[in-house]
C-alpha cells in the first residue's frame, strides 16, 4: 500500500488546542471528528451568559498581542480576524493604586527600541542604563528562574516587567523559568514595538476564538461531538499505534489511516497516556466581572501595581479585573471560605480608583474563580513538559501545558494545535 496521510483525525478536546489542530487538519484535506467532554466548545477560553449580570462574559481575561502570529492566522483562518481589535498605538497604561498615580509606556513601532531614549515614552523614574537589566534575560540557561538571572527590583520591575510577565506567565514573575521568560522577550524584541500593541476580543471570547471554529468545521463536513468524555484509549504497542477509542457511548475503532490528536488538559492526558510525565502544579486566576458602563475615555488594559487586581479590562457594559496566581496572593486556602461578596468589595475597591468611579453602592457583580487556569511557569514544571510527538505514530499531543517554548497562553495553546496537526501531516501511515 502506498504511503499517505491520515484520512481521519479524532480530535478529544475542543479547547483553543483542539480547534486550531481540527482547523489546520481540515485546510489539508483531512476529515475531522471533534469529540468533546464538556457540553461546550472552548474550554477555558469561552464565553457564557450570565443572569445575573444580564451580561455574556469571559471565562477569564486574555491578553494578545499583535505579535502573536499563529493566533492571528488563526483567527484568519476561522474568518474572524475582526473580533480581535485594540489601540493603535502599541503602549499599556499603568496604575500604581498605593502612589494613586497614572502613566502609560509607549514602545516605539521599530525593532530599535527607541522608546527607551525617551523620558516620555519610557517608565516613569528609570533611566536608558536601567534597561540593560534585560541583558542577561536573553541568555538564560535552562532550569534557572528569573530571580537568578536578572535583577527583579526597582523602578522598572516594579512598574513594567513584573506587570506584564504576571500576566503571561501567571506566576510570580521572580520564581518563574528564565527561558520561557527569555522566549517570550526574543519574540517581541525580534518582531518590534508594533508587535506589544494588545488585542481584545470586543465581542467576547467565543465569538472570536470558538464559534467561527466550529461553524468553519461545521461546513467543512467534520463530525462535532459534544457531552463526548473519552474514557481510554486502546493501544496496539508491538505495532505501536492507537488502535481504540472507548468513550462512554461505545468503543471507536481506529483504521490504519486513522489518527488522533489529543488535547486535553494535562491530568486528563496523563491518564490516558501510559507513563505520560506531565505538569504537576497549576496556578489559580480569579475574575471579577462588574456591571458597569466604563468611563468615557478610559484606557485598557491596564496594569495595576500595589493592589488586590493585577490587571484591568473594559468592555461595553463591563469592567473585569484580574488576579493572577492567586495562590501567591495568599488567596488559595480561603478561595471557598471567603465570602464571594467580600472578594468583590476588595477586588471593586482597585476597580473604583483607578476608573475614578463611586466606591459605593457596589454595582452588580460576578466572580469567576479558575483553579488550575495553567501550568506553573517555573523551571521545575517547565521540565516536565512532554514534546507533541509520541512514541504512538498515530498519536499527538496538544495543549499549552505541552513543550511549546511558552508559558499557558492563547498563543501558546494555538501553536500547540498547530504542532500536533502538521506532526500527522508529515507521518507516513501504511
Amino acid at each position: 500500500m502506498s504511503m499517505r496521510t491520515p484520512r481521519l483525525v479524532h480530535v478529544i478536546g475542543a479547547g483553543l488546542a483542539g480547534l486550531a489542530a481540527a482547523t489546520r487538519l481540515q485546510r489539508h484535506g483531512v476529515q475531522v471528528a471533534l469529540h468533546e467532554a464538556a457540553s461546550q466548545a472552548g474550554g477555558r477560553c469561552r464565553s457564557y451568559y450570565d443572569r445575573t449580570l444580564a451580561l455574556t462574559l469571559d471565562s477569564g481575561n486574555h491578553l494578545v498581542l499583535a505579535g502573536h502570529e499563529a493566533t492571528l492566522d488563526y483567527v484568519r483562518t476561522i474568518g474572524a480576524a475582526d473580533e480581535l481589535s485594540g489601540p493603535s498605538e502599541p503602549a499599556f497604561a499603568f496604575m500604581d493604586l498605593a502612589a494613586r498615580s497614572h502613566w502609560s509606556v509607549r514602545f516605539s513601532r521599530s525593532r530599535v527600541p527607541f522608546w527607551i531614549g525617551d523620558a516620555q515614552a519610557r517608565v516613569p523614574g528609570t533611566k536608558v542604563s536601567d534597561y540593560l537589566a534585560l541583558l542577561p534575560l536573553l541568555f538564560a540557561k535552562p532550569g534557572r528562574t528569573m530571580a537568578q538571572t536578572m535583577r527583579c527590583d526597582g523602578p522598572l520591575w516594579d512598574r513594567l516587567l513584573r506587570p506584564l510577565f504576571l500576566a503571561a506567565l501567571n506566576v510570580e514573575p521572580r520564581e518563574a523559568s528564565a527561558e520561557l521568560s527569555a522566549t517570550l522577550l526574543r519574540e517581541v524584541l525580534s518582531a518590534g514595538g508594533e508587535a506589544f500593541r494588545p488585542l481584545m476580543a470586543r465581542n467576547g471570547l467565543s465569538s472570536a476564538f470558538v464559534d467561527p471554529a466550529l461553524r468553519m468545521l461545521q461546513h467543512g463536513g467534520a463530525a462535532i461531538r459534544l457531552d463526548a468524555p473519552l474514557k481510554e484509549i486502546v493501544y496496539d504497542d508491538a505495532a505501536g499505534c492507537v488502535v481504540a477509542l472507548d468513550f462512554e457511548s461505545g468503543r471507536v475503532p481506529l483504521g490504519e489511516d486513522e489518527a488522533v490528536v489529543l488535547a486535553v488538559p494535562a491530568p486528563a492526558a496523563a491518564a490516558l497516556v501510559p507513563a505520560l510525565q506531565t505538569p504537576q502544579r497549576h496556578t489559580a486566576v480569579v475574575t471579577a466581572h462588574f456591571a458597569v458602563e466604563p468611563p468615557s475615555g478610559m484606557t485598557t488594559p491596564m496594569a495595576l501595581v500595589n493592589g488586590t487586581a493585577d490587571w484591568l479590562f473594559a468592555g461595553a457594559g463591563r469592567i473585569s479585573a484580574t488576579i493572577h496566581d492567586a495562590e501567591a496572593f495568599g488567596m488559595s486556602d480561603t478561595l471557598d471560605a471567603l465570602a464571594p461578596e467580600d472578594l468583590a468589595l476588595r477586588i471593586w475597591a482597585d476597580v473604583a480608583q483607578a476608573a475614578s468611579l463611586p466606591a459605593q453602592p457596589l454595582p452588580a457583580w460576578q466572580v469567576a474563580r479558575e483553579a488550575r487556569a495553567g501550568f506553573a511557569a517555573v523551571p521545575q514544571e517547565e521540565l516536565r513538559r512532554p514534546a507533541a510527538r509520541t512514541r504512538w505514530t498515530n498519536l499527538t499531543l496538544a495543549g499549552d501545558w505541552t513543550a511549546t517554548g511558552l508559558p499557558a497562553t492563547i498563543e501558546g495553546a494555538i501553536r500547540s494545535g498547530r504542532k500536533a496537526a502538521d506532526l500527522l501531516l508529515e507521518t507516513r501511515m501504511y
